[in-house]
């Protein structure tokens, strides 16, 4: 089962940056604002037909859960435009990348220290060493993006 929440998680990844190149195109052409209510309001739309036909019901609903777990809903408004915005102008591999380092950062944070109700997992040299390497192909990328194109 691990393997597929993996590959599974993996698909997610490649779905997010694609839809972070087309929204990048559309946002040029549209607006980054209309590209960002077009993303959630189309989101919105499939979601609730998937409640509707597919989700069994919970033992909560929306109004019964703590309130600090449905703003989480929030954090993807500022990550839909910093991304239309950066795929933009730094393309979509660095905005990407930045964006896997920022949730890698951050998922250490949150694992070493428990929050959020998860459990506590200590931060270990394994995952120093991954930030590092990521830092690494950070760097790589952005100084590939910066290299002139090669004349035919």
């Amino acid at each position: 089962m691990l393997i597929v929440m993996v590959l599974l998680a993996i698909v997610g990844g490649a779905l997010l940056s694609v839809q972070a190149a087309i929204n990048g195109r559309l946002g040029g052409q549209v607006g980054i604002l209309k590209c960002a209510f077009l993303t959630f309001s189309l989101g919105a739309l499939v979601t609730g037909l998937l409640i509707f036909f597919v989700e069994p019901l919970g033992p909560q609903t929306l109004l019964e859960v703590p309130r600090w777990q449905v703003m989480g809903a929030l954090c993807g408004v500022p990550y839909i435009i910093i991304m239309v915005l950066a795929v933009q102008r730094i393309g979509a591999a660095i905005a990407t990348v930045s964006v896997i380092f920022g949730q890698l950062l951050m998922s250490i944070i949150i694992d070493n220290y428990g929050w959020l109700g998860n459990h506590a997992i200590p931060v270990s040299g394994s995952r120093w060493l991954a930030m590092a390497l990521l830092a690494g192909a950070l760097v790589l990328i952005y100084q590939s993006n910066r290299q002139p194109e090669a004349k035919a």
